[in-house]
C-alpha cells in the first residue's frame, strides 16, 4: 500500500506481521519492524483512505487439528514510518477465517471461512477499529469450501468464491463437491438474496478467488481444481451463469502431472489492460520416506485484456521465483510485483534427478510496459 510518497510491504509469517519499506527504482525490499499478532496470519485487507489494515488470524494447524483461537484484528499504520500497531481489541471468531475484505464505502469487514462454510460481517467503526457484527438471516446455502468474498466495485453484491472439493485423482477434474460463485444481493452489510454461479452445476468449477475489470463489468475467476481462467459478464445485479471466456492457467495443460496443480490468486494491474493469475503445485508424492515435488508448475499466467471484448490472452509463463505462491501483490503504480511463496520443498525436475531444497520466500518481479514480469 501507498502512504504519501513512501510505499510499504506487510507480509505475514505466521503470527508475525512485518513491514517492508519498498524502493520501486531499485526493486528491493528492506525489512523493518513488525508486530505479533494473537494467531497465525490467513489474509490482509487494507482500508482505502484511512491507514489502517485488517487481518484474519487462526490457529489452524492442518485439516485435523481446526484451532482454537481465530480472530480478525485491525492495525494502524503510522503515516511517518508505516509501523504497525494494534487498533483496538481483536474480535474472536468461531473457526479460521480464510479470507476478509472490506466493502467498497469501508463500512464494513467481511470474512469466508471454509470450515464450516460461513460468512460474517463486522462493522468498521469512525476511528477504523472492528465494531461489533452485522446479524444476518439464517438458511444461506453457503456452498463448500469457501476461499475468498468479494464486494463489486458498486458495493450492490457481495461473492463468496467456492472451491468445492477436488477428486482425489491430480489428473482428474471432476469434483467430489462442486464449487460456485454464491452471489448475494449486499446492502449495508446485510446480505440479501442469495444466486449460485456454478456451470455444469459446479463440478468441473473449483473456483478460488476472483478479480474485477477496473471499467468493464466483467468478473475474472480463477479455477483451481481445474486450472482455468474464466469470465463471466455481468448484468446490472446478475452474474451471467455460464462464462464468456475460458482459458487455460498452466504452461503445459495437457501434460501428466506427479502433483495437484492448482490455479490460485488473480489480481489485475491498475491499468486494466493487463491480468496475472498464479499457478501453484500443492500436494506432492512420496518416495522412500522423503517427500519432493516433480517437474512443478509454479508460474504466473499474464494476460492481455482486450479493451473492448474483455477476452483474455496468455502473453506469458514465468517462474514464481518458489513454490505455492498463495497470494501477491503489486505496488499502486502497477511497477513491481512481489510475490509470497509459501512452501518449502525438494524439488525434483523428473524421477531419479537428486533433489534441490527451494525455500519459502518473498520473489520481487518488474512489470514491464507490456505488463510482462521480470524476475529481479
Amino acid at each position: 500500500m501507498s502512504m504519501k510518497k513512501r510505499v510499504a510491504l506487510y507480509a505475514g509469517t505466521g503470527p508475525v506481521m512485518t513491514h517492508y519499506d519498498v524502493d520501486i527504482e531499485a526493486y528491493t525490499l528492506t525489512k523493518r519492524g513488525s508486530v505479533t499478532l494473537p494467531s497465525n496470519v490467513q489474509y490482509a485487507w487494507p482500508h482505502s483512505s484511512k491507514p489502517v489494515l485488517y487481518v484474519a488470524t487462526s490457529s489452524r494447524v492442518n485439516r485435523n487439528d481446526l484451532g482454537t483461537e481465530h480472530f480478525v484484528c485491525a492495525l494502524k499504520i503510522d503515516d511517518a514510518s508505516g509501523e504497525l500497531s494494534m487498533h483496538g481489541q481483536p474480535v474472536r471468531l468461531p473457526g479460521r477465517p480464510v479470507h476478509l475484505s472490506v466493502d467498497i464505502p469501508n463500512r464494513h469487514v467481511l470474512l469466508a471461512f471454509n470450515r464450516p462454510s460461513n460468512l460474517m460481517v463486522f462493522r468498521i467503526e469512525a476511528d477504523g477499529t472492528v465494531g461489533g457484527e452485522v446479524p444476518q438471516r439464517s438458511g444461506f446455502d453457503l456452498g463448500a469450501f469457501p476461499h475468498q468474498v468479494r464486494v463489486t466495485p458498486d458495493n450492490r453484491l457481495a461473492i463468496l468464491v467456492n472451491r468445492g472439493h477436488p477428486g482425489s485423482n491430480p489428473e482428474e477434474d471432476r469434483q467430489k463437491e462442486p464449487g460456485a460463485l454464491k452471489v448475494f444481493e449486499y446492502r449495508d452489510g446485510v446480505l440479501g438474496k442469495e444466486v449460485s454461479v456454478a456451470p455444469g452445476d459446479g463440478y468441473r468449477y473449483g473456483a478460488r478467488h476472483l478479480d474485477f475489470h477496473p471499467t468493464n463489468p466483467l468478473v475474472y475467476v480463477s479455477i483451481e481444481t481445474q486450472n482455468k481462467l474464466s469470465v463471466h459478464n455481468r448484468e446490472g445485479d446478475a452474474i451471467a451463469p455460464e462464462p464468456l471466456f475460458t482459458r487455460e492457467t498452466l504452461a503445459n495443460p495437457g501434460k501428466k502431472l506427479a502433483q495437484r496443480q492448482c490455479a490460485g490468486a488473480i489480481h489485475f494491474h491498475p491499468n486494466g489492460r493487463v491480468l496475472y493469475c498464479v499457478n501453484r503445485s500443492v500436494i506432492h508424492q512420496a518416495s522412500e520416506g522423503k517427500e519432493f515435488l516433480v517437474d512443478p508448475d509454479d508460474t504466473f499466467a499474464v494476460y492481455s485484456i482486450d479493451s473492448a471484448t474483455g477476452e483474455p490472452r496468455l502473453i506469458q509463463h514465468i517462474h514464481a521465483g518458489g513454490l505455492a505462491a498463495r497470494t501477491f501483490s503489486l505496488d499502486p503504480g502497477g511497477r513491481m510485483l512481489v510475490a509470497g511463496n509459501s512452501e518449502t520443498y525438494p524439488v525434483k525436475k523428473k524421477d531419479g534427478d537428486p533433489a534441490q531444497l527451494v525455500s519459502a520466500n518473498l520473489a520481487v518481479f518488474r512489470i514491464l510496459e507490456d505488463g510482462r514480469l521480470e524476475f529481479k
